[in-house]
């Protein structure tokens, strides 16, 4: 059976979120996949739980798996901000 990998740390820039894995890659994810992160303040987004099943936002309300991250899937908000 083949481990996913994890996240070790999140960090982000003014356009990105960057997750480092415990695999030794680095994922950019443009935060505009997110808007719940990419409106957050740098206090919210510290505010972050890393697990097994991925990373968590109590305050955002933000629940993102690693495996999502690199299928390339995008948060839940990211259709329903682009309608309006």
């Amino acid at each position: 059976m083949i481990k996913s990998p994890q996240a070790t740390s999140v960090r982000f820039d003014a356009e990105k979120m960057w997750v480092e894995l415990d695999d030794g890659r680095t994922v950019g994810i443009p935060l505009v996949w997110f808007p719940r992160l990419r409106h957050g303040t740098p206090e919210q987004r510290a505010q972050l739980r890393i697990s097994s099943a991925g990373l968590h936002w109590e305050e955002l309300d933000e629940d993102i798996s690693i495996v999502g991250l690199l299928e390339g899937r995008r948060g839940g908000t990211f259709m329903a901000e682009k309608r309006v």
